[in-house]
């Protein structure tokens, strides 16, 4: 993809791969090939079709602040190393629509319902258990969370995990500064969680704010080592998977933003000085204590 016409030409190509990559599954699941599973957008009711995966290892406890999350940092490492999982959605009630659709969707109900919907259908490849906490996401202009509000999410979240011993947590590092990402960051910490996710796949204001950067990096010192994860096998399932969260977005395109940041992120896979071609999501471990 180069500099000078990629960012251009980048949307109009993944589209085209993606068509074409879902035609030939498509043929296959109508000649009843059983490993290939349909898949449905909830807004436009568009049939998508994916690989079935078949978990193996440790499960995992994934805990994501609203019904995209993991879906937009995470999934293609979920696509390309299938394990069992449970997602704890925390923030489930929701007026965030695209502007097109606000006439359609016009309550929180209605909204809420269809971002439900949204991240069933993201989470259907996976065969993940789902919770859903039912709290309410934060509204513009954001202000930071109130004390006793991350309390009362980390007793929730502390009773599904004593449900789900030997699970390894998944949260998000908090990269960005949105109230909702820093409380479930938090709460994960103070769970043990010690595994998080990049969470500024989709936030291309964030990734590119050089503040922001410094934030995280000052927040959080040299306890968090950088992982980045090869996806770029199953890119164009993750795409399908976006199709299914973002069922509202449009045009199609715009949901091509966390595609363009695991080709970003793939330069920094280790071994690699100019990778050809290659996706990645990254990850952040904390260090072992001494």
């Amino acid at each position: 993809m180069p500099d000078g016409h990629g960012i251009y030409t980048f949307p109009d190509d993944l589209h085209r791969a993606h068509e074409e990559h879902t035609r030939q599954l498509a043929d296959r699941h109508h000649a009843h090939d059983h490993h290939v599973l349909e898949v449905t957008a909830p807004h436009t009711r568009v049939p998508y079709y994916i690989e079935a995966r078949t978990p193996a290892g440790r499960p995992v406890l994934v805990v994501e602040p609203h019904h995209d999350d993991f879906a937009l940092s995470a999934s293609g490492t979920f696509l390309a190393r299938p394990r069992p999982l449970t997602v704890v959605t925390v923030f489930t009630r929701s007026r965030s629509v695209h502007p097109a659709l606000e006439t359609t969707y016009t309550d929180i109900e209605a909204v809420s319902g269809l971002r439900d919907c949204e991240g069933a259908a993201a989470l259907a490849p996976f065969g993940a258990r789902r919770y859903l906490l039912g709290h309410k996401d934060a509204d513009p202009p954001y202000l930071p969370y109130a004390p006793e509000r991350l309390d009362r999410i980390t007793e929730e979240l502390h009773r599904i995990a004593a449900a789900h011993p030997g699970a390894e947590l998944l949260a998000p590092a908090a990269v960005t500064r949105h109230p909702d990402h820093l409380l479930v960051h938090e709460a994960a910490v103070r769970l043990g969680c010690r595994w998080f996710w990049e969470d500024l796949a989709f936030w291309s204001t964030y990734a590119l704010a050089g503040c922001d950067q410094h934030l995280f990096r000052t927040r959080t010192g040299a306890t968090m080592r950088p992982e980045p994860v090869d996806i770029t096998d199953v890119v164009l399932d993750k795409v399908t998977v976006l199709r299914m969260h973002g069922s509202q977005m449009h045009p199609a395109r715009k949901m091509y933003r966390p595609i363009r940041h695991a080709f970003t992120t793939a330069v920094d896979l280790p071994g690699l000085v100019d990778p050809p071609g290659l996706y990645a999501e990254r990850f952040y471990r904390t260090e072992p204590s001494c």
